[in-house]
């Protein structure tokens, strides 16, 4: 009996004959294989919860203190000092203890599973935590799904450590933990699960898909208690769509994927200028900490990862100048923000971006053809989903997020339109992914700084 516990947990083969998979693995094997990464998931799970739970606390906080800064003339002050102070120690973490936990992590979590680095070590998943509460939680314009996803990777690399399973093992688990902590960060287990196959793993093969799917499931079932299963945005009603606003349509396709491209264009070149930079990495932070302050006294909602300019834009709300003020506005701080290479990730103010060109659209149609235009709430809706195409290259999986983070799903139809014209629009103008961009930049620094 203890021998076969042991082959269960580990993935070694008992000597004896045993009922076999398609690739010749053992059924105590793959019987294991599935407990680890259902293990997986739920620890994801749990952790991802508690971190999404944190971040809202740290939102609220960062309101009240911005409402607090107003009544002193000496409150600017603590605000600015209080910003940049958390942004300086997040980068702080990283420069000084784990250079890998910078930024989304995505890209990260991408290479060790394609076997194009080692998997990290276990203090990354401390030090992505308590860095990304600091940088998100100050005011960053970061998102929580890329934190998320690399921890998720690091618990699967303790699980399968513990439970010896192999490297082979060790990399799919990580795809699983992946999934998990996507699928917590916003209440969507099968957009986790189709983001990891679609574009971590860029395959189908059943052993890689059953573990993520589990993964998946566990997490968002061991985060159900404590985050709920509810829609993270809620829309009103939308008709049914029409042929006759295709025109609309089409014009969300086309104006995402050029801001897409761009988008990726300018993470980029702010990146390019960090790495470039003759400042200590804790200085540039603190600098944008600054920033963070001022905007966070200024204006405090459009600081942060940016739900809340989200859920405005798909209730329709906001006049054009409005909306393209603050789109105009996020997509730098976005950048910057980035720039600062501290922990966090790129889905949530993504979906800021693409929402608000589907509402800057739809606000358009609305002026010249008030009795024939579509909802601007529904053509925000599609620009979420498009936007991520053009960026990411997932088309699939910006469909299914958008379609779970709202619970619409009758405007499956022209979100399908609108994602294909962005991916062209994307492909024509030879635009990569933004994770293949990150994946590659993160391999040279690699390389350079190795002896």
């Amino acid at each position: 009996m203890s021998r076969w516990l042991r082959s269960v947990f580990t993935g070694s083969q008992l000597p004896t004959a045993h009922p076999v998979d398609d690739s010749g693995e053992g059924a105590e094997s793959l019987i294991g294989f599935v407990i680890a990464a259902a293990v997986v998931g739920a620890l994801t799970g749990l952790a991802a919860a508690s971190f999404r739970i944190m971040l809202d606390d740290a939102s609220a906080w960062r309101s009240s203190l911005a409402s607090w800064a107003h009544g002193s003339w000496w409150g600017l002050l603590v605000l600015v000092v209080t910003c940049s102070v958390s942004v300086t120690a997040a980068a702080a973490l990283v420069r000084r203890l784990e250079p890998h936990a910078e930024g989304s992590g995505i890209p990260r979590v991408e290479a060790v599973v394609a076997g194009r680095a080692e998997p990290d070590r276990f203090r990354i998943l401390p030090i992505k935590y308590a860095g990304g509460l600091l940088s998100i939680g100050s005011g960053l314009a970061l998102g929580r799904e890329g934190p998320s996803v690399q921890m998720g990777g690091t618990i699967a690399v303790i699980v399968a450590t513990v439970t010896r399973r192999p490297l082979a093992d060790l990399r799919i688990l990580m795809a699983g933990g992946a999934a998990a902590g996507l699928a917590t960060a916003f209440n969507a287990p099968i957009a986790g699960g189709v983001f990891v196959l679609e574009e971590l793993v860029k395959r189908f093969d059943p052993r890689t898909t059953v573990a993520t799917l589990v993964a998946s499931a566990s997490g968002f079932a061991a985060a159900y208690p404590f985050t709920g299963s509810g829609t993270d945005f809620h829309m009103p009603p939308l008709h049914d769509p029409h042929m006759a606003n295709a025109g609309w349509v089409l014009a969300v396709g086309v104006a995402t994927g050029l801001l897409g491209v761009f988008y990726n264009k300018a993470v980029m070149i702010g990146l390019s200028i960090a790495d470039a930079s003759r400042l200590p990495a804790e200085v540039r932070a603190a600098f944008i900490g600054i920033v963070v302050g001022v905007v966070v006294w200024c204006a405090p909602d459009l600081a942060g990862g940016g739900d809340n300019l989200t859920q405005h834009a798909l209730l329709g709300h906001g006049t054009i100048w409005a909306v393209t003020g603050a789109l105009a506005f996020r997509f730098v701080f976005g950048v910057v923000s980035y720039a600062a290479l501290t922990p966090g990730g790129l889905f949530a103010p993504m979906l800021v971006l693409g929402a608000d060109v589907g509402l800057i659209v739809g606000l358009v149609a609305r002026d010249l053809a008030p009795h024939s235009a579509p909802d601007p709430a529904a053509l925000a809706l599609i620009g979420m989903a498009a936007f991520f195409t053009a960026s990411v290259r997932a088309p699939v999986t910006g469909l299914i997020l958008a379609t779970e983070l709202t619970g619409t799903t009758n405007q499956l139809l022209p979100m399908l339109g609108a994602c294909a014209v962005a991916m062209l629009v994307a492909l024509t103008l030879r635009s990569r992914p933004i994770y293949d961009l990150l994946t590659d930049r993160a391999a040279k620094s690699g390389a350079s700084r190795s002896p």
